[in-house]
């Protein structure tokens, strides 16, 4: 841990180490942006060093901009990180604006930054990925759906060498369950001329225990896909860092 030297107002550090902007245990007091120096200050660090030599609390704080009255951005930024940066991804806009200092504009300014990460995350690199194992479909969906705080249920569309041709979320339903009618699934595969398609769903609570319904509708959809000569593929339900394969649980 490094040690720190000086008053509220200028805390500096030695030679080689960074000045504190950042306080474990939640035992430092609370910390105004403008009492850290000028040239340590997250904003200005950024500037003349680059986003990747901030800490997370501090990119935080500079996506936030400025704190409250009683809260400080740094100190905003960590009391949001407390559960990790999945845990915040996870979190609804009625949970982030419920976050004492944080209202309606700095919450929505967090959850479009996940949203652009996540989109960023899925644009094409290169040639089309392909999808042969459930664990490389896991390795696409997992960083892009996984945390999401409500049940999101959507598809790749793949071409006939199993290559990804679109992808599309098709329902974003309650905590608890999502409305999917085979039409809607089946009309993105349509325009995409896709050969097969493989279905997607993340469950909120973290855990991917396929539900009785999750297996109705898989099924169902595969019975549509063979009317339309469209294959299911397989239906992945993604958790915290976990997956389950329909498939591989013998439903397609």
């Amino acid at each position: 841990m490094t040690s720190f030297r000086g008053d509220a107002k200028g805390m500096t550090t030695g030679a080689t180490t960074r000045p504190a902007v950042l306080r474990e245990g939640g035992c430092a007091p609370s910390r105004r942006v403008a009492d850290v120096p000028v040239e340590d200050r997250p904003r200005e660090r950024l500037s003349r060093h680059g986003a990747p030599a901030l800490a997370t609390q501090e990119l935080l704080a500079v996506l936030l901009g400025t704190g409250a009255r009683e809260v400080s951005a740094l100190d905003l930024a960590e009391r949001l990180l407390a559960g990790g940066l999945r845990g915040l991804a996870g979190r609804s806009l009625g949970e982030l604006v419920g976050t004492r200092g944080l209202g309606t504009a700095k919450a929505t300014r967090v959850l479009a930054a996940f949203e652009l990460g996540a989109r960023l995350a899925s644009e094409e690199r290169g040639p089309s990925p392909a999808f042969r194992t459930p664990a490389e479909s896991a390795a696409w969906l997992l960083p892009r759906y996984s945390a999401r705080p409500v049940e999101t249920f959507g598809l790749l569309a793949l071409d006939v060498r199993r290559r990804l041709k679109h992808e599309a979320v098709v329902s974003v339903g309650c905590l608890t369950a999502s409305l999917v009618h085979p039409r809607e699934v089946f009309q993105e595969a349509v325009v995409a001329r896709a050969a097969a398609i493989l279905l997607f769903h993340n469950h909120p609570s973290g855990d991917p225990e396929p539900s009785a319904e999750d297996v109705a509708l898989t099924r169902r959809l595969a019975q549509a896909g063979a009317l339309m000569g469209i294959e299911v593929l397989d239906h992945l339900v993604l958790g915290a860092g976990r997956f389950v394969s329909l498939k591989e649980r013998g439903v397609l």
